[in-house]
C-alpha cells in the first residue's frame, strides 16, 4: 500500500497516525520524515540479532517501507545515511529511556471499558493536577488509580497530569520530554496510562494531560538530527524555538498536530493543556495553536465525545480564546492574575512579579474582569500589559492558589500550607472555589501538605546538570531567595517531594480537608456557583443586601442565578481586624448561613456560628432565621450565605 492510498484510508475511518511504526495485515509500516538524509533504513533490534530494511523517499522527504517480519513488540532504530542509529521521533515506546531503541505498539489491544463517557463540558470542571512520581507511594499510574476514589468525594471532576512523554532517568517534572508520543516508561508505558484514563472515567473523572509544543528537553533530543524541526530566528528561554512558520515547517506543524490527536484518541483523554504557549512563535495566517485546537475539536466530535484545549499563557491576551478572525480558538486558558493576586495578599510578598499585586482591588479586578493587567503598565515588566477580556465566559478560564510552577519554581519549593496561617489557607480555599472561574487544586492543597514541590530532574550529561544548578540559582536572584537551593538531581529532593497522607491523621490536615471537600461538593450540587450558573459580582463595597463595613479588608461576592436565590460572599482579607458587617436578604427574603471558614467543623472558633444563633431575628427555623445587627467576622474568614423567599 503505498502512502497515498494509506492516507486515503485514513481518511474513510477517521484519524490515525500516519508516521512512525504502523502495524498492517502483512507486518508494520515505517514512516519517518527525513528530508536530508541520503538513505534511510530501519534496524529491527532482536534476540536473534539486528538486520536492516532500506526504505524508499517520496517527494517530500518521507521516507516509508513495509518490514514484514516486524510486529508489536519488535525493537528497531532507523540507520540515517548508514551511520546514525537513532530512536523513532514518533515512538510510542522507549522501555530502555531516551537514548534506547523505540519499540512497534498496537495502539488498539488495549481494552476500554469507556464506551459510555462522553466526557464533561467546561463549567463542570474541578482540576486536580498532579505529578505521576510523587502523588503515589509507587510513583506510578497504577498507584495513582488506588487514590481516585478519594478524588471523586473530594468532588472533584478531572484530573490533570502533568507531562508523561518520555524524559531521561525516571525524576522530572515531565517538561524535559524529548520523546513525545511515547508515554513515560517508569511511570508504567503505554498500557499503565490507558488503565489510569479507563479507571477515571469509571469513576466519572476526565483527564487532562499537560503536553509541551514549545520546546523539547535538553537530552535524547534527536529531532534535529532527522529535520528542521527549529529555528534560531526566534529564541525562548529553553533554547532554539520550533519551526512553526519556516521552512519545511508543514510537517513540523504535523508532528504537533498528530501527537494531540493520538493522546484524545488512542488514549481516550479529554482535554489538553498546552504548556506555555507564549514560548510557541507561528506568524503564519493560520497559527499551528488554532490548526491543533479545531483538529482536536473536529475528531472528538468524531468519536463523541467533549474534548478541549486549554492554553498556559502569561500574555493576558484574549486572542488565545476568540474563535473569530486572527484568534487561536484554545477552549480556555490559565490565568495567572488571579494566582498572584491572591498569593500577594495572603502571603505579603512583594518581590519578582508579585510586585505588581497585592491590593483588594487587585482581587476585586481578577474576579470581575479576568485579567488584572488588561491594558495598564506592569512595573514588573515596565510596560503596558494585555489587553480587555471581561466579555469572555468565565468558564473560559482557569484559576488556582497554587500549581506545580508557583510552587516548584520557588528556591525551596514551599507550598501556600507553609507560608500562610491556618485561616488563611481556609480562606484560600474559600476565595478558589467561590470564584466564578474553573478552579484547580494542586495535589496534597485540599488537606494543606507541607512538604516541598520541588525541581528535580536525573540527567545523565554531568554537564548539563551543572548548567542546570548555576540556570537554577541565577532565576531565583530576581526573589530574593539566596543560592540555599536544594540540588535537583540529589535523590533527596525528589523523595521530600512525594505526598505524605499521613498528615490527614492530624486534626488540623483533616478540617481543611473537610472545607475543600464541603465547597467542591457544594459546586457540584448548586450550579449557581460553578461557571456561567449565574450572574456574579464582585465588589469591596457592600450590595444592596448588605450594609456597609466597619473594618477595613472585606470583600463581598454574589452568584445570582435566573431562577432567583442569590449566594452571597464575604471575605474578611485583614489578617488582625474582626470587620462588622451586617448580612441581609431584602424584603420578603431571609438569609441562611451556609458555612464559614470559622466554624469548628473546620477547625474554627465557630464565633461567626454562635452570632448567627444569638442574633437571630427569633425564626424557629435556621433557614429562615435572619441576623439582626453587625456580625464580627474574625480576620482571614470567609462566610458563605444563602438569600431565599420567606
Amino acid at each position: 500500500m503505498t502512502i497515498t492510498e494509506v492516507r486515503t484510508a485514513d481518511a474513510a475511518r477517521g484519524w490515525t497516525l500516519g508516521r512512525g511504526a504502523r502495524l498492517e495485515e502483512e507486518g508494520v509500516r515505517f514512516t519517518v520524515w527525513a528530508p536530508a538524509a541520503r538513505s534511510v533504513a530501519v534496524r529491527l533490534e532482536t534476540v536473534s540479532g539486528e538486520r536492516e530494511h532500506a526504505l524508499e523517499r517520496d517527494e517530500q522527504g518521507v521516507w516509508s517501507g513495509l518490514v514484514r517480519e516486524a510486529r508489536a513488540g519488535t525493537d528497531y532504530r532507523y540507520m540515517l545515511d548508514g551511520e546514525k542509529a537513532l530512536p523513532d521521533p514518533v515512538s510510542r515506546h522507549q522501555p530502555e529511556g531516551v537514548h534506547g531503541p523505540s519499540r512497534v505498539v498496537d495502539p488498539f489491544a488495549f481494552e476500554w471499558t469507556d464506551d459510555g463517557w462522553g466526557g464533561l463540558a467546561l463549567s463542570e470542571y474541578a482540576i486536580y493536577e498532579l505529578h505521576v512520581g510523587t502523588f503515589s507511594e509507587e510513583g506510578t499510574f497504577d498507584g495513582a488509580i488506588r487514590h481516585l476514589p478519594e478524588l471523586v468525594d473530594l468532588g472533584i471532576t478531572a484530573i490533570e497530569v502533568m507531562p508523561i512523554a518520555q524524559f531521561p532517568g525516571t525524576r522530572n517534572w515531565g517538561y524535559d520530554g524529548v520523546a513525545l508520543y511515547a508515554v513515560q516508561d517508569s511511570y508504567g508505558g503505554p498500557d499503565g496510562f490507558r488503565r489510569l484514563v479507563d479507571a477515571a472515567h469509571a469513576h466519572g473523572l476526565a483527564v487532562v494531560l499537560d503536553v509541551v509544543y514549545n520546546h523539547v528537553g535538553p537530552e535524547g533530543n534527536y529531532l534535529g538530527a532527522y529535520a528542521p524541526y527549529f529555528t534560531d530566528r526566534y529564541r525562548t528561554p529553553w533554547g532554539e524555538a520550533v519551526n512553526y512558520d519556516g521552512a519545511d515547517s508543514d510537517e513540523v506543524r504535523r508532528f504537533v498536530v498528530d501527537n494531540a490527536l493520538h493522546w484524545i484518541t488512542e488514549y481516550h483523554v479529554d482535554a489538553l493543556r498546552l504548556d506555555a504557549i507564549h514560548g510557541i512563535y507561528d506568524f503564519g495566517a493560520t497559527h499551528v495553536l488554532r490548526e491543533l485546537a479545531e483538529s482536536v475539536r473536529a475528531e472528538g466530535r468524531r468519536l463523541g465525545r467533549e474534548v478541549r484545549v486549554i492554553g498556559e499563557s502569561d500574555l493576558n491576551d484574549p486572542r488565545v480564546i476568540r474563535s473569530g478572525a486572527g484568534g487561536w480558538a484554545l477552549d480556555a486558558q490559565w490565568s495567572d492574575d488571579f494566582h498572584h493576586a491572591a498569593h500577594a495578599l495572603l502571603t505579603g510578598e512583594r518581590s519578582g512579579y508579585y510586585e505588581d499585586f497585592g491590593s483588594i482591588a487587585d482581587l476585586e479586578k481578577a474576579l470581575r474582569d479576568r485579567f488584572v493587567y488588561d491594558g495598564r503598565r506592569s512595573a514588573h515588566r515596565r510596560r503596558r500589559h494585555g489587553a480587555p477580556a471581561r466579555d469572555i465566559p468565565a468558564e473560559r478560564f482557569v484559576v488556582c492558589i497554587q500549581n506545580h510552577d508557583q510552587v516548584g519554581n520557588r528556591a525551596k519549593g514551599e507550598r501556600l500550607a507553609s507560608l500562610v496561617s491556618f485561616e488563611q489557607r481556609k480562606l484560600g480555599a474559600a476565595l478558589l472555589l467561590l470564584a466564578p472561574y474553573v478552579p484547580m487544586l494542586f495535589m496534597g492543597e485540599e488537606w494543606g501538605e507541607t512538604n516541598p514541590f520541588l525541581y528535580f530532574a536525573d540527567h545523565g550529561d554531568e554537564s548539563l546538570v551543572e548548567a542546570v544548578r548555576a540556570g537554577r540559582r541565577e532565576e531565583f536572584k530576581a526573589f530574593g531567595w539566596g543560592d540555599d537551593v536544594p540540588d535537583p538531581f540529589a535523590v533527596e529532593t525528589f523523595e521530600r517531594s512525594k505526598l505524605d497522607r499521613s498528615k490527614l491523621e492530624r486534626p488540623e490536615h483533616a478540617a481543611i480537608r473537610a472545607l475543600y471537600r464541603e465547597l467542591l461538593q457544594l459546586r457540584r450540587r448548586e450550579p449557581a456557583l460553578r461557571p456561567g450558573g449565574s450572574v456574579y459580582r464582585v465588589s469591596a463595597e457592600p450590595f444592596e443586601r448588605g450594609a456597609g463595613p466597619i473594618a477595613s479588608g472585606i470583600l463581598f461576592t454574589e452568584h445570582e442565578p435566573p431562577a432567583g436565590g442569590a449566594w452571597l460572599g464575604v471575605f474578611n482579607l485583614s489578617t488582625t481586624e474582626s470587620a462588622e458587617v451586617e448580612v441581609r436578604g431584602g424584603e420578603g427574603r431571609a438569609v441562611r448561613m451556609v458555612l464559614s471558614t470559622d466554624d469548628r467543623r473546620f477547625g474554627g472558633a465557630g464565633a461567626v456560628a454562635k452570632q448567627w444563633a444569638t442574633r437571630g431575628d427569633g425564626s424557629r427555623s435556621p433557614a429562615e432565621r435572619q441576623p439582626r445587627g453587625l456580625l464580627a467576622l474574625p480576620p482571614s474568614t470567609a462566610l458563605l450565605c444563602r438569600v431565599e423567599d420567606r
